[in-house]
């Protein structure tokens, strides 16, 4: 045709990228349909080299096929209670863990202060709440991520030396992984509250519930938590924002051995009501059984998976398989959800918590798909959790060989967070949330959606690209989408 005839037609166009073009065109008249396109790595040019040397790289395909089989190879299972200065490597009298990637007292947010005072004061190391911040501040207390420590803690994640804690034993390589039990909703120290209330209830927690359950979980000789998270998506649940069939599950498992361990009938009644009223109780379980999971695949030479995804209310951080004792940071996102009434975006803290170790591990927003119903809770339509799920698959090293979403045909959920693909793709994971007030104590003012920071992966694949970008060039094969693990049924 020739290009004098080409305007006698009418015009249809097609816009990548910049939808500011589309709109000038639809603005004339002519029929345009957009594609929202962008280039690799968000078209950085330092990103594209490191991927260029990170891509097509059978040792590093390797290497992942590792990470993921160790991960999907674990079991882990729920095996005793004990105390947090018992049980946990490197707790000490003067140690408080903490959720997220490292920080001081200074950094901490509101509900984090909160939650740091309400420990000290439930240990007895102070008094009164300013006494306990200025105990705080002086320097006597050390911070510690929980990650480090093979542990997890929903929101503000605090762990105090005398607290019970969960223990998950990994039965294939032997790794434990710890968290406290959930206090539940409303005024509790997760959320930096730290009033008697609070502290009469971790009390009761330490005192009745901690050896109800430890004499039960020996009786019962450990639970599966791998098979009950199983059984809970296909019962509507992503085990991180929504645990009710989780919740449930466990009680079934676990009420006999309640009953045979012969404690005080009005104890064995608190206890089942305890946890029959708080539909989260299972979320302290489904943490560590994701971290035991995880830690097994952590440290593989090559690997480019992320084995942690966290934050602490001030600063979101991930880690590498491949990249051991590394930690990748950026600031914590606001949360986009709905909101309780009487509170607004005004009022809330940045993302905070230890919890999207369930999306590390295949789960929370990566199997939105499986729980539906959420949406009530974090915002948006059914439709936008099916196409949640669908987009984590290509950000994602496979398909879980144990978790599965019944409306995709039981596909297993996408898991295996590769940072090549994440940047590659330009699609960040996706995370759902409480929402925690920014002042200590009001507690969770909402549930949403959140994104970690572009800055965690952009700066892990280049700190990748510097420790495996060299030596990989007389293996590599010829064009494959980045050098990631097919997913089954690919073509």
């Amino acid at each position: 045709m020739a290009i004098n005839q080409l305007f006698h037609q009418e015009i249809r166009a097609i816009n990548l990228g910049n939808a500011g073009f589309a709109s000038e065109l639809e603005g004339v008249g002519v029929e345009v349909t957009h594609l929202d396109w962008e280039p690799p790595a968000r078209g950085q040019v330092e990103l594209i080299a490191a991927l260029e040397k990170l891509s097509h790289r059978p040792d590093i395909d390797a290497a992942n096929q590792k990470a993921f089989e160790r991960y999907a190879s674990s079991v882990p299972i729920l095996v005793d209670i004990g105390r947090a200065l018992d049980v946990i490597p490197g707790m000490t009298p003067d140690t408080l863990f903490h959720a997220g990637p490292p920080l001081t007292w200074e950094r901490m947010p509101g509900p984090m202060k909160g939650a740091v005072i309400g420990a000290l004061l439930y240990e007895g190391r102070a008094k009164t709440p300013e006494e306990a911040a200025g105990l705080a501040a002086s320097g006597a207390i050390t911070f510690k991520p929980c990650h480090e420590h093979g542990a997890v803690g929903p929101m503000a994640g605090i762990i105090s030396p005398s607290m019970p804690v969960f223990i998950i034993h990994n039965q294939t390589y032997g790794n434990d992984a710890y968290c406290t039990m959930n206090e539940g909703l409303g005024k509790v120290l997760r959320f930096g509250a730290y009033n008697q209330e609070v502290l009469d209830r971790l009390h009761w927690m330490e005192r009745v519930l901690a050896p109800g359950l430890q004499k039960a979980l020996r009786l019962s000789g450990g639970i599966d938590l791998r098979a009950l998270i199983a059984q809970a998506l296909h019962m509507g649940d992503e085990v991180h924002n929504r645990n009710k069939a989780a919740t449930s599950l466990f009680i079934r498992t676990i009420a006999p051995y309640l009953v045979q361990a012969g404690l005080p009938s009005g104890d064995l009644a608190d206890i089942l009501n305890f946890i029959n009223s708080n539909d989260h109780f299972f979320l302290n379980l489904s943490m560590p059984a994701c971290k035991a999971m995880l830690d097994a695949a952590h440290g593989v030479k090559g690997s480019t998976m992320v084995t942690t995804m966290t934050r602490n209310g001030t600063d979101f951080g991930i880690r590498v398989s491949g990249l051991p004792g590394r930690w990748f940071t950026g600031p914590a996102q606001m949360v986009k959800g709905l909101y309780f009434p009487g509170y607004s975006e005004a009022d809330a803290n940045p993302d905070i918590g230890d919890s999207a170790i369930t999306e590390t591990a295949g789960l929370g927003g990566f199997a939105m798909a499986a729980a539906i119903a959420i949406v009530q809770f974090v915002g948006g339509t059914p439709q936008d959790a099916l196409n949640y799920s669908n987009r984590m698959y290509e950000i994602t090293l496979r398909e879980n060989p144990t978790y599965s979403i019944p409306i995709f045909d039981f596909r297993g959920t996408p898991t295996g967070i590769d940072v090549r693909r994440v940047v590659e793709n330009n699609i960040l994971p996706q995370i759902n949330t409480g929402i925690a007030h920014r002042e200590a104590g009001v507690g969770q003012v909402g549930a949403g959606l959140v994104n970690p920071p572009w800055e965690c992966f952009a700066s892990a694949l280049l700190a990748l690209a510097e420790e495996y970008g060299e030596g990989g060039e007389e293996g590599r094969r010829q064009p494959a989408p980045c050098g990631n693990l097919p997913h089954p049924g690919d073509n």
